[in-house]
């Protein structure tokens, strides 16, 4: 059993109450836009991460972060990248990506909008965890938490918090 904390669009900030969602967690997963190498550094001292770089960053990151990671938790086969839309409304070139690789669980950010929700025609499940950052529009701090047991995804946990402006 592993238990996972996905962020995405933390654009050079952790909300401290960050530490406190995830400290039960054995990996962290972000979604891109993270926005410095310190905030990476620091999610790497806290926790095992796993990360791809988003539009906003620069090459400190990019260098160290792939645009898409493919890779298994378990038995879930997870495709996670930045810009990658939702189910019916994805990204120009994510479909044939998710077509090709076949993951059950597609994780995307960008959008700073949290979406859980199933592809049934590709039987997939989609995570944007939204925006944990303080940057854009997005009225609120989310950040997921959830557990993959074997082949099984469980346990999903929504941190929402108002944000101050």
């Amino acid at each position: 059993m592993t238990r996972i904390g996905l962020i995405s669009d933390t654009h050079s900030y952790l909300h401290p109450k960050l530490y406190d969602f995830f400290k039960d967690v054995d990996e962290i997963w972000h979604a891109g836009d993270i926005g410095n190498i310190a905030i990476l550094d620091q999610l790497k001292e806290f926790k095992t991460v796993k990360a791809v770089y988003g539009n906003i960053d620069g090459q400190d990151i990019r260098i160290v972060c792939p645009e898409v990671q493919i890779f298994m938790c378990e038995e879930v086969k997870i495709l996670m990248t930045h810009i990658g839309g939702y189910p019916k409304r994805y990204a120009p070139g994510i479909k044939a990506l998710l077509l090709k690789h076949k993951p059950k669980l597609f994780i995307s950010g960008h959008s700073h909008i949290l979406k859980v929700m199933n592809d049934q025609n590709l039987k997939i499940l989609h995570m944007n965890p939204g925006a944990a950052g303080n940057s854009g529009f997005h009225k609120h701090i989310t950040m997921l938490r959830f557990t993959i047991d074997q082949d099984i995804i469980k346990d999903l946990e929504v941190f929402d918090l108002k944000r101050r402006t």
